[in-house]
């Protein structure tokens, strides 16, 4: 195994994740205005990997898939298991940067889902969450403004789960400009405890999560940002508001297709205004984190990740929010800057579950041998570009189990196989937006085959229970 080039003491770690980032927000241009300068730079000068892909566009299972690196079906959070009844006993990274000896501190949305939970398993320095940040807005004066605003930006549908109908709320697509100031805005609350651990003096090396909720709606946005990005001045992509030819006829009863409904161009417009605006605020609040380990010294002798949990379709098939197989919605930004790296850039498709091993190959830490990712740790100190592989994807339903979508994604192809429907394959080369499904071609047989075989090996190999 690879050491950490830089002698002397085991480096720091900062971790930052936000929510529904999409990955092509890295190096965009919107209404005139650059949307991720702070990421861009972070970029620039460590190892962004363009196509990484999450295991699931789902909060709770996504982020316990990278925090434990094994796949949803090995942890058995498949489905947004807010209190864990289906989560089994997998050591997150963070209980093995502690075991290290690391200072380890948690500050914003706690989505892990593991037994024992990850307050008792890891003796944390700092961890705050979004209980601590309405305790904040409550001392201030601001809770029921805070309620207030985001109910009004909510509403409810009816999905199906598990053969089901059932009335669900989800945050939807009006906007809204944050009444209060941004000092009091979510993301800013824990950004500045996070500038606060940084300047604090230590002993250890630190470990520090900083899990964003931006820009996860309901998009209620403070200003400068709610007007940061003129709707009028913002280039949609060509796809928003269609759907795919050939799409399989149980998309447009999922979620995210019926939260789409109705929805205007101008509406769009409006939605990725809000979106971009909170975009820009978690990438000042990187920004901030930035600066603060220059600051302090500690720039040189820290690991930086970054990353999100999944995107958001924001329109693109006549969808909204994640919670089907599309790149908006599976693809995600990533990020690694290491002491002793190189800077460069890959198109090979990666996985979230390459994450925990390359971080901890990266601070010198042993690698457990029952993970399901790779580690990137050559490709993030050598630049050697990552070796080629299939990368898979899942979704279960969103709060229930319910409709079930499997994928697997080459360099070219991604597949995706529906038990109840018919299968999907898009050329990603020639197709980049996904709006032609090729499966039913003669001509693609062999290429389904092989993709099927793939993601059947796969997804049994890790104790899925669908039938392939």
């Amino acid at each position: 195994m690879r050491r950490h080039p830089v002698s002397g003491e085991r480096p720091n770690l900062l971790f930052i994740m936000t929510d529904h980032q999409r990955a092509d927000s890295l190096g965009a241009v919107q209404a005139g205005v650059e949307v991720t300068p702070h990421l861009n730079r972070l970029a620039s000068g460590g190892t962004a990997f363009t196509r990484a892909y999450n295991t699931c566009p789902l909060c709770v299972p996504a982020r316990t898939a990278l925090a434990t690196g094994k796949y949803p079906t090995k942890t058995g959070v498949i489905h947004n298991d807010w209190r864990g009844v289906t989560a089994g006993n997998h050591k997150p990274v963070h209980q093995c940067l502690a075991e290290a000896a690391c200072e380890v501190g948690h500050l914003g949305v706690n989505h892990v889902r593991v037994k024992p939970v990850l307050k008792e398993r890891v003796p944390f320095s700092v961890f705050l969450d979004k209980t601590d940040y309405i305790a904040h807005l409550r001392a201030n004066g601001l809770e029921e403004m805070h309620r207030e605003c985001l109910d009004a930006l909510r509403t409810h549908i009816l999905v199906r789960h598990g053969g089901e109908t059932i009335r669900q709320e989800y945050s939807w697509t009006p906007t809204a400009v944050w009444p209060a100031g941004s000092e009091h805005f979510l993301d800013n609350f824990f950004a500045d405890r996070a500038v606060t651990f940084l300047r604090a003096e230590r002993i250890r090396p630190f470990a520090l999560f900083v899990c964003l909720w931006a820009p996860h709606p309901p998009l209620a946005v403070p200003e400068p940002y709610a007007t940061m990005f003129d709707p009028a001045k913002i280039d949609l992509p060509e796809n928003v508001g269609l759907a795919a030819e050939g799409e399989p006829a149980d998309r447009r009863t999922g979620d995210a297709a019926l939260l789409a409904e109705g929805v205007s161009m101008n509406e769009w417009r409006k939605v990725w205004a809000a979106h971009l605006g909170l975009v820009r605020l978690a990438d000042d609040a990187l920004g901030r984190m930035l600066a603060t380990l220059e600051a302090e010294g500690h720039a040189d002798d820290t690991t930086i990740v970054f990353t999100s949990d999944h995107g958001d379709h924001l329109g693109q098939h006549a969808m909204y929010q994640k919670m089907e197989m599309y790149e908006q919605a599976i693809r995600v930004p990533l990020v690694f800057r290491a002491p002793g790296g190189s800077a460069g850039s890959f198109d090979t498709p990666v996985s979230h579950l390459d994450v925990m091993p390359t971080v901890l190959e990266l601070l010198g830490l042993n690698v457990p041998d029952d993970l399901d990712g790779d580690s990137l740790a050559e490709s993030v100190l050598s630049a050697t570009p990552p070796a080629e592989k299939h990368v898979f994807s899942m979704y279960a339903g969103n709060h229930r189990i319910g409709s079930h979508r499997r994928a697997a994604v080459t360099g070219r192809w991604k597949y995706v196989y529906d038990p109840a429907d018919v299968a999907e394959l898009y050329d990603l080369e020639t197709d980049p937006l996904e709006m032609h499904n090729l499966s039913a071609e003669t001509r693609h047989a062999g290429t389904v085959r092989e993709l099927h075989a793939a993601c059947r090996a796969w997804h049994e190999s890790r104790g899925d229970r669908i039938r392939f």
